[in-house]
């Protein structure tokens, strides 16, 4: 591959992948605005007022999905969603940040760019691709060449990337930078904070208390109604605030693989088990049979053989047949064609004279010709015999990863190389050089040194999956799709799973971008998509929905927009916190106006209890837990001259009476270095949250459920 090439893909890697995941330390979190969008398909959502263009979004994905493609990896369906994630993430920081950047003049000059790619700090994939490897330093003027001849190529595909696409977020992550920079490094920690926080911190305080537990009043007497809730959830709504959100009910019907699958498949074994245990050929009867596990023609150590049952398979005679057994999800038989005892490690070096490689598709390509590769590797095992050094030759001619490095395999186990590589270093002594041929073209090899021994087997499994049937999946798919049909509401819906000795599972919080639905296995976003675009409050779904191995019916019974949360959705979170105040109201009111704690504890049927060496630095009661603001009224100067209110604490309503507090001396105070740790704690916590508080001050409308 030539380096344009390279420095292309590296491009638009960084940009759609590396470097995207790098500028992004916030989530969008804000709810979900649909009504603001004027229901335009050209708009996915808009920030501050800027439009996010769908169309141009979904090109600028297309790309990082096949720039993934290209390298070889595939996007699966959460690696999609992550990375769909990261550059809606992305166009969010360009809305919201530009207009600070441009407030403050941040911008980064052509020297300072000149600077970065070519300075003592490069970018990394500069860096790794125009490193010398004799002297092992960058070199940036073979990186300014590089760069200098792409930017002469004003049409080509080499320039819109680098020059497009890199070139702009190197731009990006530097302003960035700065950004961050110039805010953490404003973090201060005065001297008299540190002075204060620490003199509070050790002080001591010994207090009489009496304490009221709340479950002295019993729940059911306590009623709390929707309007205390609505009022408590008015004062508190930073607590309150919800996003755009659903609820499920849902009955599961399984299309795992049935009784009849699994007799099906162990018949099958079972029909072949004479015929594998008197083959001579394990290794074209497999191929025959469809084996799931490939044949490995090598010895393996019993260590690192990885299966439950091998001490079951191993302990047969050589040529026999062990099994059927299950392992996951396939039913196996094992027949031991050899045993003998091997080396446990071997360290080995070699050079691969190779015939194909790999591309990035994932495709073998050929490189050479088997002649070609064989007169290769003959030719370097005569040099080696005539003296000539072997690293020299291998860093030249390997064609293997570490050919950098000597060509050298350290604590080599059974079962990790290729079957011909395998035998030849386990079966051969140390000092044995030789050419092996392996599918991969032809490998030098010298044995440098063997730890151990144990007894290893040549082992050959035939496997078959246990996979549903077409009768067990239509089955299942009927049954779901008759059960849609004949429940058209949530009445109908429950009468007929009760009927039908069906469970109901629910799923809560669901929300608009979701993947994934709780109790449900497999990918769920059609699922997740008819709840937010097609649903309504109490509809069942007209089909099943295959997911994983189920067909699911479900039936929307809840329905959240974003804002403030009504009573019914807060009442799980702020109903005990009301009853708590309102069982506190009625303790105090039954404690009158008792003036000391032993009549108090007569009053309310409790006794005095003292608690010592309380620390305004750590908020808890020997014996009670957690219970931060007794301790805080505990240093109140007001509670040593009498008897305290009620306090409602976190178990139960607290009277105190503070006896004394003392201040400890510190002779350790470390000023300088306190100010240092909560400064660098300062910057730590600025930096986590700068964008996010500026990304939750922004008007997002994030429009993407009702397309992916």
């Amino acid at each position: 591959m030539s380096i344009i090439q390279t420095l292309r893909d590296r491009a638009a890697w960084i940009i759609s992948g590396a470097i995207a995941v790098a500028l992004i330390v916030f989530v969008v979190e804000e709810g979900i605005r649909n009504n603001a969008m004027g229901g335009s398909d050209s708009v996915l959502g808009k920030v501050n007022g800027t439009t996010i263009d769908r169309q141009e979004f979904e090109e600028k994905f297309k790309r990082v999905e096949d720039r993934y493609t290209q390298m070889g990896y595939p996007m699966d369906d959460a690696t999609r969603t992550q990375q769909k994630n990261n550059l809606w993430n992305e166009y969010v920081e360009d809305a919201v940040m530009n207009d600070v950047y441009d407030d403050l003049g941040l911008e980064v000059t052509d020297k300072e760019l000149g600077d970065y790619l070519y300075g003592a700090n490069p970018p990394q994939d500069l860096q790794q691709r125009f490193t010398d490897p004799k002297t092992g330093q960058y070199d940036p003027n073979a990186a300014y060449q590089t760069i200098q001849k792409i930017r002469a190529q004003k049409s080509s595909a080499d320039y819109k990337s680098f020059f497009g696409e890199y070139i702009p977020a190197l731009i990006k992550f530097r302003k960035r930078e700065k950004y961050e920079a110039m805010i953490t490094n404003s973090a201060y920690a005065p001297k008299w904070l540190i002075e204060k926080m620490s003199a509070e911190n050790s002080q001591a305080a010994s207090i009489s208390y009496v304490n009221i537990p709340y479950t002295t009043i019993v729940d059911s007497t306590v009623k709390v109604s929707d309007a205390e809730i609505n009022e408590y959830v008015s004062k508190h709504k930073a607590a309150f605030k919800q996003e755009k959100a659903a609820a499920i009910d849902y009955v599961l019907f399984s299309g795992a693989p049935s009784a009849a699958d699994t007799a099906a498949v162990l018949n099958a074994l079972l029909n072949v088990r004479d015929s594998f245990a008197t083959t001579s050929d394990a290794a074209t009867f497999l191929l025959t049979e469809n084996s799931q596990t490939p044949y490995y023609n090598s010895f393996i150590s019993k260590q690192e053989i990885k299966i439950a049952a091998i001490d079951s398979i191993v302990s047969k005679p050589v040529g026999t047949v062990y099994g059927p057994y299950l392992d996951g999800g396939s039913y196996v038989m094992a027949r031991v064609l050899g045993s003998r005892n091997l080396p446990d490690t071997v360290k080995v070096r070699h050079i691969l004279v190779a015939t194909q490689q790999q591309d990035q598709q994932g495709n073998m390509m050929m490189i050479r010709t088997d002649d070609d590769a064989k007169k290769l590797a003959d030719s370097l095992a005569g040099a080696i015999r005539g003296g000539a050094i072997f690293d020299s030759l291998c860093a030249q001619f390997s064609d293997d990863g570490n050919k950098n490095t000597g060509g050298i395999y350290e604590g080599v186990v059974t079962g990790r190389m290729v079957s011909e590589f395998n035998d030849y270093i386990f079966t051969n002594g140390v000092g044995a050089k030789g050419v092996v041929k392996t599918d991969f073209g032809y490998h030098y090899i010298e044995i440098l040194s063997q730890k151990g021994s144990s007894a290893a087997y040549k082992i050959a499994y035939l496997s078959r999956p246990v996979l549903t049937s077409d009768e067990t999946v239509n089955n299942a798919m009927g049954q779901a799709t008759q059960f849609a049909g004949q429940s058209r509401t949530k009445k109908e819906f429950e009468e007929n799973a009760r009927k039908k000795n069906l469970n109901i599972f629910n799923a809560v919080d669901i929300k608009p971008l979701d993947a994934s639905v709780t109790g449900i296995n497999g990918n769920a976003r059609e699922l997740v998509r008819w709840i937010f675009n097609d649903a309504e409050k109490d509809q069942v779904s007209e089909r099943p929905f295959p997911i994983g191995t189920s067909y699911v019916v479900p039936v929307l019974t809840q329905s959240f927009e974003e804002g403030t949360m009504n009573a019914e959705r807060a009442r799980p979170t702020s109903e005990f916190r009301i009853r708590q105040q309102k069982k506190a109201a009625m303790i105090a009111e039954k404690a009158g106006k008792a003036t000391t704690l032993d009549e108090i504890a007569k009053a309310l049927g409790g006794q005095v209890f003292r608690a010592d060496s309380l620390s305004f630095g750590n908020p808890q009661i020997p014996n009670l837990g957690f219970e931060a603001k007794v301790v805080g009224a505990a240093f109140n100067k007001a509670n040593q001259q009498k008897i305290s209110g009620a306090i409602t604490g976190e178990s139960g309503v607290f009277f105190i009476k503070t006896e004394n507090v003392v201040a400890l001396p510190n002779p350790n105070l470390d000023v300088k270095g306190q100010q240092g740790v909560q400064q660098q704690q300062m910057r730590m916590f600025t930096q986590r949250s700068l964008f996010e508080n500026k990304r939750k001050a922004a008007k997002v409308t994030d429009n993407r459920y009702i397309y992916f």
